[in-house]
């Protein structure tokens, strides 16, 4: 197991094609030699048992893409060279082998001029039968229990009447030997051998198991850099986390070690071996091989969003000491700073913009109490722009991170906030402070700031099993936020939110292509009654908005909301969004990897915010409010994630976004389906929103 460091990557939607991709051209392969010839073309023919895709994906020649020349960033054309051609035909017999079909050959091939510049390649093979398991047996197993020898063999990708695969030939042997270390037999091997017969086709599998002696963890040793910053004892004691000395030996437990140090955030490398058993005592000893990265750190950057409602530039910084007070003790300053325009910096007289960042000071304390406990508290100050309002405030959080293990996070903590906001959507449109959840003041006037003031708990439960966050292709993930806030903690609201997440990868295939990615994530905002106003009442800070790059993809940013309209006497009223107290949203995608560095995508989004809390009765504000979106996605992968593009189209289903606040009525304007462009429809599910959208962004879905 390896561990890696992910950087933080804010998400940035764009609608536009930037210029920079030009400059991929550069990427461009050159030509062997001056006369060589571009491969268009490459067919295999004969393929029934063996797929023609995976003899291409074993073999040095290929042919051009189709979308070569309009896709730059790839390695270029491929060319033929009539030595590699030769021996491609030989490694086709050889794959057919290893794939059990001992009787398969080229029977023919043709070099086919096409143009000047190009040929057409042409081979045909002949399969023949597949060569079967006859028999399987496994010795040395003896002297285990039945339990352990029933594990020990269990669902083998080998078993009579198989066809007999090489890789699983391997695999069976590489299987046996892990389950038998995981029962303490560290130095366990398992070899054997297959005997083909040609002629019968068939194949006689023998393993033969060499236990040795089970061995128990010993004691834990560092190798660490000369004059080490990090104390060796707090290295040690994380791996105990998962080494127990006197426990049976495991290499599932040297990999949850390696990921424990590596978690303490200080290493630029860490590997945790099992050093030369001492088979008098039975015991292994651990040695944890650490590099020790730089205790300080700064980060910059820079980003641009630009969609529909929404266009920004921003640039970020951050500084980090990983050792400020000794202990590890970790202080972290980020801050972003930059300009944004709404609805977009050409929109005239109608265009509202300003000065937003923000910046955040965490504190963490490691160790606190005992190992797997961690202090964190942070403050934040931030001034914004949204589409209903525009505030500056602050953020206090204080908790302890309970992670009893790599990928299982407990965060209980206590939050305050503290915002001033003010309703004005330009120069002459406000927004009544009652409907972004302040309380009327006393002068009366409804232009006039007001403030917000929430105080709450909240737990987040994060078990993270995938197998990378920036690009996952295997794994889940499931979290879950509580909020309670108000009551005894004071505040303007005393409310409960709810905010589960799940999400789902499995990819298959010879060299796992193909991703199927799904997501489900429900929030429900449950207001208790004001004893001021005797309403029950939110605040827009923290009700649900849904739409963009990494929610629903249908919707332009946050535009997923119930709406007001700025005036409701006039028909062709500005609308914005205002957020509602129930979110609903599921994602089924389908990512196929086209090359290394090319994806393409199919997905399936839906999504509902309603006013009301979340229920599934016959009284939900889910009903006939749940919106659906296809789209088709192209994701380029960089060292920093992929840079993502989705076009997605709306199905004209369910009703027009509610209205707020409840009883307010204007007529629906006439809008083009997709960019202006189609039949105007005065009705359709979404409406006043157009049914297509765009967005580029950095970092994937989900």
């Amino acid at each position: 197991m390896t561990g890696g460091v992910e950087a933080a990557r804010p998400r940035y939607r764009l609608l536009v094609l930037l210029v920079p991709l030009s400059l991929a051209c550069a990427c461009a392969a050159k030509k062997p030699r001056p006369d060589a010839l571009k491969v268009d073309d490459l067919n295999i023919k004969g393929t029934k048992q063996v797929s023609e895709g995976s003899i291409k994906s074993k073999i040095l020649t290929t042919d051009t893409p189709w979308w070569e020349p309009l896709w730059p960033f790839d390695k270029g054309p491929s060319y033929y060279d009539p030595n590699a051609w030769e021996a491609d035909k030989r490694r086709i017999e050889r794959y057919y082998q290893a794939k059990g079909y001992y009787q398969a050959r080229v029977l023919s091939d043709e070099v086919k001029p096409e143009g000047k510049n190009a040929v057409k390649l042409e081979v045909t093979v002949r399969e023949g039968e597949p060569t079967r398991i006859d028999a399987v047996s496994v010795t040395g197993l003896e002297p285990l229990t039945e339990e352990q020898r029933t594990h020990a063999l269990a669902a083998l990708p080998l078993k009579k009447g198989d066809v007999f695969e090489e890789e699983n030939w391997n695999g069976v042997k590489e299987l046996i030997q892990g389950r038998l270390r995981e029962m303490g037999y560290a130095e366990a091997e398992v070899t054997g051998e297959a005997q083909v017969d040609v002629a019968t086709q068939l194949a006689t599998v023998d393993l033969r198991a060499a236990l040795g002696s089970r061995y128990k963890f010993g004691n834990v040793f560092v190798s660490t850099d000369p004059n080490p910053k990090v104390s060796p004892k707090r290295i040690i004691e994380q791996a105990q986390g998962a080494i127990r000395k006197g426990s049976w030996f495991s290499e599932s437990a040297l990999a949850e070690a390696q990921a424990r140090v590596f978690a303490m955030g200080v290493f630029g490398a860490v590997k945790v071996n099992r050093g030369g058993p001492d088979r008098e005592a039975s015991t292994v000893p651990v040695v944890v091989d650490v590099r020790e990265a730089p205790l300080r750190s700064v980060r910059l950057g820079g980003g641009l969003g630009i969609d529909a409602t929404r266009q920004e530039a921003r640039a970020l910084a951050e500084w980090t000491n990983r050792n400020i007070f000794g202990g590890l003790r970790r202080l972290t300053v980020r801050g972003r700073v930059g300009y944004a325009f709404l609805p977009s910096f050409y929109a005239g007289d109608d265009v509202k913009s300003g000065v937003i960042g923000d910046v955040t000071t965490e504190f963490e304390q490691p160790r606190f109490l005992f190992r797997d406990l961690r202090l964190q508290a942070s403050v934040t100050g931030e001034k914004g722009l949204e589409q209903a309002y525009s505030f500056y405030g602050g953020r206090l959080r204080t908790g302890v991170i309970w992670q009893p293990h790599p990928n299982l996070s407990i965060f209980p903590a206590y939050n305050q906030e503290r915002f001033r906001l003010q309703g004005r959507v330009d120069g002459n449109e406000t927004i009544p402070p009652i409907t972004l959840g302040c309380r009327e003041r006393d002068t009366g006037d409804e232009n006039a700031p007001c403030n917000i003031a929430l105080s709450y708990l909240e737990t987040t439960i994060e078990w993270d099993r995938r197998d990378e966050r920036t690009e996952p292709r295997n794994g889940f993930y499931a979290a879950l936020s509580i909020q309670a806030g108000g009551g005894p903690l004071q505040g303007d609201f005393t409310y409960i939110r709810l905010l589960p997440d799940v999400r789902y990868y499995y990819s298959f295939g010879e060299q796992q292509r193909l991703t199927v990615a799904g997501k489900l994530r429900m929030g429900t905002l449950v207001p208790y009654r004001n004893e001021e106003t005797g309403l029950r009442q939110s605040s827009i800070v923290n009700r649900f908005f849904s739409g963009g790059g990494s929610s629903m993809r249908g919707f332009n940013s946050r535009r997923l909301s119930p709406l007001t309209p700025l005036n409701p006497d006039d028909p062709e009223t500005t609308t914005v969004p205002v957020g509602g107290n129930s979110l609903f949203e599921t994602s089924l995608e389908l990512r196929y990897r086209v090359t290394e560095s090319l994806v393409v995508a199919s997905f399936w989004d839906t999504g509902a915010v309603g006013t009301d809390s979340l229920s599934f009765g016959g009284n939900s504000p889910l009903n006939n409010r749940l919106y659906h979106a296809l789209g088709l996605g192209l994701r380029y992968l960089t060292l920093v994630g992929p840079i993502r593009l989705d076009i997605a189209r709306r199905l004209n289903i369910g009703s027009p976004l509610p209205i707020e606040p409840s009883g307010s009525t204007y007529t629906l304007p006439s809008s083009g389906t997709c960019f202006g462009l189609g039949g105007k429809k005065r009705e359709y599910a979404g409406a006043p929103d157009g049914l297509c959208t765009i967005q580029l962004s950095i970092g994937e879905a989900f």
